[in-house]
């Protein structure tokens, strides 16, 4: 009998995306695999049922629970959802474990052996399969038109009969996926930019899209391809070059955020006071606590004639392209895997050993099962 693997309406509020388009999940179909699409499960991110009806089995959240041996979500279940799953199941989401323990624990009692995309290990052959990057990459097109939409100035250089307007300065600060494509997009704008990642080697991406790097002398390069955190005057001396910088901007645009940790507080309030009046920052880590010490997140406000942006759960405002790119992901991930019908996942795969969370009744990622206890 082949697999049946499920792809749910997403219940978290706000959240407009489906783990899998109607394209992946033939491309399943295609491997032999069974699959069940909840109704109206992709309406939301433009998807209608009658198209997943081509290759999938519209049924009702109550079957699709009751007879899914794979779960493909977006976010990560509620302690409803997770009572739903079958035992012995396969989930995979992004699933924030270190925010989420209790629904971790639920997992692991029910024997549920799930995968927390996030986690998905930084290495070249997992590059087609990283969920990070790409909702990155929708989070900072995003967010680069968010700064358009709010400042109080136009982008590119203007040449009118009443003269010529300058174009706007822009600072980006973090030069991960989400701030090279708001560089990228800034850049197609007209803007200037300057951009800053404490990580050396991101100066020839930042050079490589036309912006200017900006040097604080302060390296924390780490593995992964992430930076490790700052000591108190490293701190200091980044904080002291930024502000001059910052203080020049008509928009600051922070993406600066390690995986299961606050978002690095790098826009320093001080550092806002001294900003012009009607410039704008968009803090891209607003859902992690923000890059800024200002920033409330899901809220936009004014302080001191500065506006500033705390958005959260940006890749759903483009749900279809990225659920297009989620669901490539996923199927990256899973399809190596499958066989005539059949999953068989492979513990020795890197890939699948780093990014599980819960299996065998055991929680087998050791930062959360330091955090459970």
């Amino acid at each position: 009998m082949p697999v049946r693997m499920a792809v749910p309406k997403e219940t978290a509020s706000g959240e407009r995306r489906v783990a899998l388009d109607p394209t992946m999940a033939e491309r399943f179909v295609k491997l032999g695999v069974e699959m069940l699409v909840e109704k109206d499960a992709g309406l939301s991110a433009f998807f209608a049922d009658d198209i997943y009806a081509k290759s999938s089995r519209l049924v009702d959240h109550q079957t699709l629970y009751a007879e899914a041996d794979v779960v493909f979500k977006v976010q990560g279940p509620t302690l409803e959802e997770v009572e739903s799953l079958k035992d012995g199941s396969v989930l995979l989401a992004v699933l924030q474990p270190h925010r989420n323990l209790e629904v971790v624990k639920r997992l692991r009692d029910k024997n549920i052996t799930s995968f927390a995309m996030e986690l998905i290990p930084r290495i070249s052959r997992a590059q087609s399969m990283d969920v990070l990057s790409s909702q990155a990459a929708v989070a900072g097109y995003f967010v680069a038109l968010r700064a358009a939409v709010l400042a109080s100035g136009f982008f590119p250089m203007l040449t009118t009969a009443a003269g010529t307007i300058r174009p706007s300065k822009i600072v980006i600060v973090g030069a991960g996926v989400a701030g090279l494509q708001a560089i990228a997009t800034c850049r197609r704008l007209g803007a200037m930019v300057e951009a800053y990642d404490i990580r050396p080697a991101a100066r020839q991406e930042i050079e490589s899209l036309g912006a200017k790097m900006i040097d604080t002398g302060v390296n924390a390069a780490a593995e992964g391809g992430y930076a490790r955190e700052l000591t108190a005057e490293e701190r200091q001396k980044q904080a002291d070059v930024l502000a001059k910088h910052v203080a020049a901007a008509n928009a600051v645009i922070t993406t600066a955020a390690i995986p299961g940790r606050a978002a690095p507080k790098i826009v320093t309030a001080a550092m806002v006071e001294n900003m012009k009046r009607g410039a704008v920052i968009i803090d891209l880590a607003a859902e992690s606590g923000g890059n800024c010490e200002l920033t409330r997140p899901g809220e936009t406000y004014e302080h001191n004639g500065v506006l500033i942006d705390g958005p959260i759960n940006i890749p759903s405002n483009f749900p279809a392209p990225a659920s297009e790119m989620y669901a490539k992901n996923l199927f990256n991930f899973l399809s190596p895997m499958i066989k005539d019908g059949a999953l068989n996942l492979d513990w020795n795969d890197e890939v699948i050993a780093k990014s599980a969370l819960t299996h065998g009744g055991k929680i087998v990622h050791e930062p959360t099962s330091k955090l459970v206890g």
